[in-house]
């Protein structure tokens, strides 16, 4: 029988993707869940619902709320954390990056999402991104790559997936036709994937 799967959805600019991306692999290896890593955007989403902005900075009390969340949960986690400044950030490049390293993905992921959160650093400067590929062990070629009409077709294609299915945040997991959303819903996403694949 094959491993059940889950759909990660993430965005670069989302705080919460930063907490999910540094531990989903290591609880899907411990329940034998596949997971699959799928880079989007937020912002053709955030703009069908009027937003030209994160809401946590059109609600300032969101916003608050949600940067001493990180500090608390990183703290106890063990994670680094940097408040990024902008904030979000512009993570359509890395996006595109990531999709081009194809299997390499979550390493290079996990390289963006520390520096962009651990270290305060710009993602949307190339510097910053050949930084992170040199991290992750992967060829700089793959930014020329990610410039591909090839590449920046699959993030739109992937982009407009996750706007039909119904996401409206990040990060969030899929698994069949149910959605989770929120990085404290990554255990009952991997419980849900799990159960489906012994009814199947």
């Amino acid at each position: 029988m094959a491993p059940p799967t889950l759909d990660f959805w993430f965005e670069f600019a989302s705080t919460y993707s930063y907490l999910s991306a540094m531990r989903i692999d290591d609880i899907a290896a411990q329940h034998g869940v596949a997971v699959r890593w799928r880079p989007f955007l937020l912002g053709p989403i955030f703009a069908a619902q009027g937003w030209d902005t994160s809401p946590f900075n059109i609600y300032p009390a969101k916003g608050r709320y949600m940067w001493r969340d990180m500090e608390r949960i990183c703290a106890e986690r063990g994670l680094a954390f940097a408040r990024p400044d902008p904030f979000p950030q512009n993570g359509l490049m890395a996006a595109r990056i990531a999709l081009a390293a194809g299997t390499a993905m979550p390493a290079f992921c996990h390289a963006v999402y520390q520096a962009q959160f651990a270290q305060g650093a710009d993602i949307s400067d190339t510097a910053v991104l050949a930084d992170c590929l040199t991290t992750a062990g992967l060829p700089h070629d793959l930014i020329q790559r990610a410039g591909t009409p090839e590449v920046k077709t699959a993030l739109r294609a992937q982009t407009e997936e996750a706007m039909r299915i119904g996401l409206f945040g990040a990060p969030s997991f899929v698994s069949g036709a149910e959605v989770f959303w929120g990085d404290d819903r990554l255990e009952q996403a991997m419980a849900w994937a799990l159960r489906q694949n012994t009814l199947e």
